[in-house]
């Protein structure tokens, strides 16, 4: 055999070898898969651990949700009517009071001078015009016997008219010298609580001042100031229509403990066009003073409190390229992938317009392991994550 043909030989008995050991290497790593650490085939799948939930139709509150802010019912700057120096007070800062109540006086000696020189003036005008009376009678009986001239009883006629007069000037004066006075006595306007005094005793105050003497708000009742987005106009509207009064719920930022219940007085006439929101207004009974002016609350806008619905907990709802879906359990213990149509979240529960019936089992917990038709295996809820 030449050494052309030798070397032919021995490079097909390397190929052949090398092909032999490829294909060893291959079936041994087929059966480390197939028995060792390589996931069973489908057909021999171990059941996905998850936690699903039924699909409740219990009557579920409907509600908007926005934060709001909380004012005063009221709210009256009490100022000076008069200049004067103010003499006293009668309130303690941050006291209730009660509408008409005496809250501050001014020195009132030189209003009382003026009503008294008002009134001197009225009685020496009214005497004034008792003599011109009777001077009037007797130019009318001397007239009847032509003893005194028609210009002198016309003339006569004319003072009594002037005196009248005078007198009603003299009312007006001792009325507005009297209103002056009053105005002495600074009482509140409404009820609520005062806040810090603006101005001591000893000072002296203008009807002019424009901070005034001290604030009062009205803190019972009391409102919340909240707004929504524009597309919740026609919704509240709907509502409204019905002829009910719609409850709004205020709740503390961070607890999210109930601070009370009221009542919804407007929605107002117009749309803000910088923001795209509408402003609203709920009146709330405030006997423990739980709610307070420029507080930062949360706000539930209750539109319905009992509307029937089919929910399931939001954790369930998954957001595809399609749309939104959930896994559903069926009685055989197969989880399917099934479309759903959410009408809106709230309380940690999605509402469900299509795609559910009630009773029917949905994943919760454990979704990112499942594919469609994946058998399932039940967790206790809190027994730790399926995930």
């Amino acid at each position: 055999m030449n050494k052309a043909a030798i070397s032919s030989h021995r490079r097909q008995a390397v190929a052949a070898g090398a092909l032999a050991l490829v294909l060893l290497a291959g079936a041994a790593a087929w059966w480390w898969w197939r028995t060792g650490s390589g996931a069973p085939p489908a057909s021999d799948a171990a059941p996905v651990p998850v936690v699903t939930a039924r699909v409740s139709d219990a009557p579920l509150a409907h509600y908007l949700s926005g934060v709001g802010t909380v004012t005063a019912a009221a709210s009256v700057t009490v100022k000076a009517r008069i200049d004067g120096q103010l003499d006293s007070v009668g309130y303690t800062e941050g006291q209730d009071v009660a509408a008409g109540q005496l809250l501050a006086s001014i020195d009132p000696r030189a209003l009382q001078a003026q009503l008294a020189q008002a009134q001197a003036q009225k009685a020496k005008d009214a005497a004034t015009l008792q003599n011109a009376r009777l001077d009037l009678q007797r130019y009318t009986e001397l007239r009847r016997a032509d003893a005194a001239t028609q210009q002198t009883l016309d003339a006569q006629r004319a003072l009594v008219a002037q005196l009248q007069a005078a007198l009603q000037t003299d009312d007006a004066q001792i009325r507005y010298a009297q209103v002056q006075l009053d105005y002495t006595r600074i009482t509140a306007p409404i009820a609520g609580r005062v806040g810090a005094r603006l101005v001591d005793p000893g000072n002296i105050v203008h009807a002019a001042d424009p901070g005034g003497l001290v604030v009062i708000n009205q803190i019972d009742p009391i409102t919340v100031l909240f707004s929504l987005p524009e597309d919740a106009v026609p919704v509240i509207n709907a509502a409204m229509d019905q002829g009910r009064a719609l409850t709004v719920t205020a709740y503390a930022r961070e607890s999210g403990q109930a601070l009370g219940s009221g009542q919804l007085i407007l929605l107002n006439n117009q749309i803000d066009t910088t923001t795209g929101t509408v402003q609203l207004k709920g009146r709330f009974d405030n006997p423990r003073h739980a709610l307070w002016p420029g507080q930062y609350v949360n706000v539930h806008l209750v539109l319905d409190p009992a509307e029937a619905a089919l929910s399931v907990p939001a954790a369930a709802v998954q957001r595809g390229a399609s749309g939104t879906y959930v896994y559903a359990v069926d009685a055989d213990g197969a989880a399917r992938l099934q479309p759903v149509s959410v009408a809106r979240m709230q309380d940690g529960l999605a509402v469900i317009s299509k795609g559910l019936q009630p009773g029917q089992r949905v994943v919760v917990d454990g979704q990112y392991k499942l594919k469609p038709g994946s058998a399932v295996r039940e967790l206790e809820p809190g027994k730790g994550s399926a995930q």
